[in-house]
């Protein structure tokens, strides 16, 4: 029984480290934080307690509690953890390696002890260090100690790498004791590909609208001409002002004069002709009036694609028909526009004759 009792005694006896550089012009240490392991960490308590409201807490009740030997417990983490931790209250310092080493301790003693200096470095730190391996560890301290951009960084590491990370032992880890935070991660994830779906069907509605626009404006140049360009029956002088679409419009211009006058042509591989050639494809695919229509190539486009029938083109005609409903789309929305606006400029219109001065009436007589 004697030895036994000699034994725990032996397993509980407190080690004791020495103070931390910089301490030696201080007063004489006051208080102890004992760390796991038993480790005894000796410190100031007006220092600590200035340093965190919840250290100076802590101290207030040991001291009126009038206890012989004042003790701030810090379990939970390694005692070089505890003893980093206390150097930064001391000096407001720590050093790259030991937030590499001991980045996800510090976070939760800074959150713990309220510590937002170093709670905001530890955040910052372990963002530029969060790996596959990791993530799971890092996201759970993030969400335990309220760190919402080191939580986002995580999720959308998971997002990105979510079967990389599937495979690790810290997400079976995750899966068997955290059901809840799994499930948030697996609701980002399907907000994020949600996200992705509709930002990529913007694009190509506005690919299509973009599209529809040149369309319209190839019929404009080819049949009406704007500034410079126009049909070759068409006295250049008598060409037409800049149109209310010139932006798109002065791009195929500069399409149709490098088209007119470029050597390469398709065959010989220019990338600028092959676009002017596509777009009187498509034009030839959406025209209904290809006997009439004064495109160029766009009758020989339509018996092409007669004689070419059995090709399947299944993507081309997919191209064609998102063309001519974006072209439909626009001429409703323009529709629906004028509809809203027309009331008002009747208002507006009836209002100014409503101000205008009438003649007396002998005058109108």
């Amino acid at each position: 029984m004697v030895q036994l009792k000699k034994k725990l005694s032996g397993q509980m006896r407190v080690k004791s480290i020495p103070p931390f550089a910089g301490s030696g012009d201080l007063p004489e240490t006051d208080v102890y934080v004992i760390a796991s392991g038993g480790v005894r960490i000796p410190a100031h308590s007006k220092i600590l307690a200035s340093a965190s409201p919840v250290l100076e807490n802590i101290i207030e009740k040991s001291q009126r509690h009038r206890s012989t030997e004042r003790k701030v417990p810090m379990l939970g983490v390694p005692y070089d953890a505890v003893a980093v931790f206390i150097q930064f209250l001391y000096s407001s310092r720590c050093s790259e390696e030991q937030l590499e080493k001991y980045g996800i301790h510090l976070l939760a003693l800074s959150h713990v002890y309220l510590i937002p200096q170093l709670k905001q470095r530890c955040t910052k730190g372990l963002a530029k260090r969060v790996t596959v391996e990791n993530v799971v560890d890092v996201i759970q301290m993030a969400r335990l100690c309220d760190a919402p951009d080191l939580y986002l960084k995580c999720m959308k590491l998971l997002s990105n790498n979510y079967k990389a990370v599937e495979a690790t032992e810290g997400w079976k880890f995750l899966q068997n004791h955290d059901p809840h935070l799994e499930l948030e991660i697996l609701q980002f994830i399907d907000e994020a590909e949600s996200e992705k779906r509709a930002r990529r069907h913007r694009e190509e509605q506005r690919l299509y609208v973009q599209l529809s626009e040149a369309m319209d404006c190839l019929e404009h140049i080819c049949s009406e001409g704007c500034t410079t360009v126009g049909p070759y029956d068409m006295d250049p002088s008598k060409h037409k002002g800049p149109c209310s679409k010139y932006s798109t419009c002065h791009g195929i211009q500069l399409l149709i004069k490098h088209f007119g006058t470029c050597e390469k042509k398709v065959n010989g591989g220019c990338s600028r002709c092959k676009r002017m050639w596509q777009l009187f494809r498509l034009h030839s695919s959406i025209c209904d009036q290809s006997d009439e229509c004064r495109v160029p190539l766009c009758r020989q486009f339509k018996l092409k694609a007669q004689q070419d029938r059995r090709v399947n083109d299944s993507r081309w005609r997919l191209l064609v028909r998102k063309v001519v409903r974006a072209k439909t789309f626009s001429s409703l929305s323009l529709f629906k526009r004028m509809r809203v606006e027309e009331p008002r400029m009747v208002g507006m219109y009836r209002q100014g004759v409503r101000s205008f001065p009438l003649a007396p009436r002998s005058m109108q007589r």
